[in-house]
């Protein structure tokens, strides 16, 4: 079966010896640089303003959802220079998102990735504000680096439903309201554990599901693969939200590069608290069997795709 648009496609060629590592440090200082120059200085923008749009853009971190994006692409055939304008718009779209996450009416978090958050680097005001423009920098960007439209137009709605009100931010909203309300108000355990999974499918799992659909999209692939991709980064997302649940638990600050145990003080709803550290560590694993099993169509051109998976289970911040 066919995972593009038309014509026949050739597996690409995947070592099956290659790590993951070996595969990140190979793709990453491409990546960085095509943030780093999304980010240039442009005329018009206020100085402070760019600095901080480079400070939560430029941070140092994995790159998950563009190697995602990237991985995406590649399995149907893409290469990474397609998927780059849709790699860089959905970080830009997550550091918006971690801006927002880290402000004092949101989570409150002080240390993001090792260093001051955003606003204590800056101020509350120029944060926020950098956050506002991430945004619309993404779509920009996606529509200023892909030349067909048709296709420009498939990433920008991605994108955008990935990150509106019934996706990020509504996960997010929703993240904020669970912490009014005990298990006991949400009907018990069962009923407050699929509470929970509706938030983190769009509060976490919209974006990295958007990073899948994009990279299929930009490598030209058809419906069933593309479907076949959103489904494992549903399954991904899931399990990675999970895991960083777990990680709270059981990490340290230093660890982790953010505080740790300030679910618990807040009352938010958690798996490790819904389930505890032993069923919860299973669910993620389940889950991330789920993700593989979305992966029969591609054969061994998603090998990258399944070992990013397994990391999930196991990362250590």
């Amino acid at each position: 079966m066919s995972v593009q648009a038309s014509g026949d496609r050739r597996e690409p060629a995947v070592d099956p010896n290659e790590s993951l590592k070996d595969y990140m440090d190979a793709r990453r200082p491409a990546v960085e640089a095509a943030l780093q120059a999304a980010c240039e200085d442009r005329p018009g923008v206020p100085e402070r303003l760019a600095a901080a749009i480079r400070y939560a853009v430029l941070a140092p971190g994995k790159r998950l959802r563009p190697m995602l994006t990237i991985m995406a692409a590649e399995a149907c055939g893409g290469d990474m220079e397609s998927a780059m304008p849709s790699a860089v718009a959905a970080e830009m779209i997550h550091a918006y998102s971690l801006i927002h996450d880290d402000l004092p009416a949101m989570d409150d978090d002080d240390l993001r990735r090792g260093r001051p958050t955003t606003h204590i680097e800056f101020d509350e005001a120029t944060a926020i504000l950098a956050g506002d423009a991430l945004q619309s920098m993404a779509f920009a960007h996606l529509h200023q680096s892909t030349s067909d439209t048709t296709k420009s137009a498939a990433l920008i709605g991605t994108l955008a439903t990935a990150a509106g009100p019934a996706g990020l931010v509504g996960g997010q909203a929703d993240d904020l309201d669970a912490e009014k309300y005990t298990v006991e108000d949400f009907g018990g355990a069962v009923a407050a554990l699929k509470h929970l999974e509706a938030i983190h499918h769009r509060k976490t799992g919209a974006l990295f599901t958007a990073c899948a659909a994009m990279g299929a999209i930009s490598a030209g692939a058809d419906t069933n693969a593309v479907s076949a991709l959103t489904d494992y980064a549903k399954a991904f997302g899931l399990a990675f939200q999970i895991t960083d649940d777990l990680l709270d638990c059981t990490s340290t600050d230093e660890q982790l590069g953010k505080r740790t145990g300030k679910d618990d003080g807040r009352g938010k709803l958690t798996y490790p608290g819904l389930m505890g550290l032993d069923r919860a560590r299973a669910h993620a694993e389940s889950t991330i069997h789920m993700a593989h099993e979305s992966l029969q169509l591609f054969g061994s051109s998603a090998q990258r795709l399944r070992k990013l998976a397994d990391f999930v289970l196991e990362r250590t911040n």
